[in-house]
């Protein structure tokens, strides 16, 4: 079942700001269950400014799952490790049994992932309770021992990362926790910058990050509360961290990660999509959900983005309630025609140069 979203208050008016000595940097789409799927996946870095995806976890308890568990969630390995604009994804494991992760990081390196990343952030209770997730966060020494079963598990060049949150109930051991992940082997690490205790209430303590980069070697990538571009060049400020992640950001504005480089580089004519141009992804999200998921959580799905969608576009506050009861997928196609016009599905871009693996 979907969760319900809880209303959110109107992002201000997107500005491109500018930034007096810009320099490289990696966008990366995060990981967020029942939200971030394959499905916007797609969607979103067909609309450009993302060099990495991760996915969902995969969950790993006892078992090695058959390749076909490991498809399901990230299906992209069937394209080369690719979203069909071309963006690559690294496929995200939970679990905390060394050899098991071990056995299973071997199973998906074999399918091609651009990378294995490892979950030490989810704060679900369920998966809390079962000491995935966010609870290895109490154990430093368990999880240098899942990272380095995982780094030997896979060839050397496979990249594996790690994604963890500053603490469980406090952040008194984050540096301790980024130093575990170091020594395990981790080539990089993604840093939310909010304790599993403070779910994903406002703020975000991006000084945290600071305090982790100074302590660790390999690179680190900023997420946690980048809504806006201002967001995203404070908390580059504030962290050090030249990478970011970004997650209901981008799904709120899908045009953020272009519009946080066009600061970054002070380009004041980088084309930023508007409503009109939202309008055809939105038909192919939908034509994703019609026909990968069940019917009876397709009008959900739709709903959810749309909810997410109003915060930054007052033409979404519409559709939305438009569609805020309708639970038939039928009545929901049959909207969209009338609303959008019978609009082809638009085609990937062609990457025009390398992205970032």
């Amino acid at each position: 079942m979907l969760r319900r979203l809880r209303t959110l208050a109107p992002l201000p008016p997107r500005r491109v700001y500018r930034m007096r000595h810009p320099f490289a940097m990696n966008i990366l789409l995060a990981p967020m269950e029942g939200l971030l799927d394959f499905a916007l996946r797609d969607i979103l870095t067909r609309v450009g400014g993302i060099d990495r995806c991760v996915s969902e976890f995969i969950r790993v308890t006892d078992t090695l799952l058959p390749e076909r568990a490991f498809r399901r969630i990230v299906p992209e390995l069937t394209h080369g490790g690719r979203t069909p604009a071309g963006v690559p994804v690294r496929a995200q494991l939970l679990g905390s049994d060394p050899a098991c992760m071990a056995d299973n990081a071997a199973r998906l390196a074999g399918l091609g992932p651009a990378g294995i990343d490892i979950n030490f952030g989810c704060p679900a209770k369920v998966v809390n309770r079962h000491g995935g997730g966010a609870a290895l966060l109490k154990e430093p020494e368990l999880m240098a021992r899942v990272v380095a079963a995982v780094r030997q598990a896979v060839p050397a060049d496979m990249p594996v990362s790690a994604k963890m949150r500053l603490g469980f109930d406090d952040d008194s051991r984050a540096i301790e926790c980024a130093q575990a992940i170091v020594s395990g082997g981790a080539g990089e690490l993604v840093v939310h910058a909010r304790t599993k205790a403070h779910g994903y209430r406002p703020p975000a303590y991006w000084e945290r990050i600071a305090d982790i980069r100074e302590a660790v070697t390999i690179p680190l990538v900023a997420n946690g509360e980048i809504w806006t571009v201002a967001d995203a060049l404070r908390c580059r400020e504030v962290s050090g961290c030249t990478d970011l992640m970004l997650g209901r950001g981008i799904v709120a504005d899908p045009g953020l990660a272009l519009a946080i480089r066009a600061a970054v580089h002070d380009d004041h004519d980088a084309p930023l999509p508007g409503w009109p141009a939202l309008q055809p992804l939105l038909q192919a999200f939908w034509g994703l959900i019609e026909a990968n998921i069940e019917p009876r959580h397709r009008a959900g799905r739709l709903k959810q983005w749309l909810n997410y969608l109003r915060k930054r576009y007052p033409e979404a506050e519409e559709a939305y309630q438009a569609v805020r009861t309708v639970t038939d997928s039928r009545v929901i196609s049959a909207w969209l025609t009338q609303a959008f016009g019978a609009q082809p599905t638009p085609e990937p871009p062609t990457p025009v140069m390398p992205l970032a693996a």
